[in-house]
């Protein structure tokens, strides 16, 4: 037979299960209300692009390509990445050899990075992990620079190379 004190005990292990397992599924859903605030929806990144509004870490590639259509040209290849002040981050490819950025504070990130050039449109976009990072307003002329050097650059590239391209 279970003594009332017993009773007490399981009742306040019941509750205090309970609570725990309330405070895990509120914690779960703050967590992933908040991971679904941080990127705006396809539409709303679409419009942003259309305002040229290109707020870094809120855009993803396949929203530029919803409201501009297909890039001129487009390129990928793993890449290392100055990180700023400003949450941006420079690919190592915009500067010349052995330069840094002005106002770099030392972070590097580093990853295959997508390039899309708009020359129509005067941009250059990068994303990492299918999120824009960097955006560079160029001319049509450099930016067709930029296109041309990517497609002599391909001809010389290795088989194995071409692999790690998804």
């Amino acid at each position: 037979m279970i003594s009332p004190s017993m009773k007490d005990e399981v009742n306040q292990d019941w509750s205090l299960h309970h609570y725990f397992v309330a405070m895990a599924v509120g914690t779960l859903s703050l967590v992933l209300m908040f991971g679904c605030i941080g990127m705006p929806t396809l539409p709303e990144q679409e419009q942003k692009i259309l305002n040229n509004d290109l707020t870094l870490r809120k855009l993803e590639p396949r929203a530029f390509v919803r409201a501009w259509g297909q890039p001129t040209y487009q390129h990928m290849e793993f890449m290392p990445f100055f990180g700023m002040k400003d949450g941006s981050l420079v690919p190592r490819s915009r500067l010349a050899v052995g330069e840094a950025p002005p106002g770099w504070e030392a972070g590097v990130d580093a990853g295959d990075a997508l390039f899309l050039a708009y020359p129509d449109r005067g941009w250059l976009v990068v994303f990492l992990d299918e999120m824009l990072v960097y955006r560079e307003e160029l001319s049509a002329e450099k930016l067709h620079e930029i296109g041309h050097t990517w497609a002599h650059e391909e001809k010389f590239r290795t088989k194995l190379e071409k692999q790690t391209t998804p």
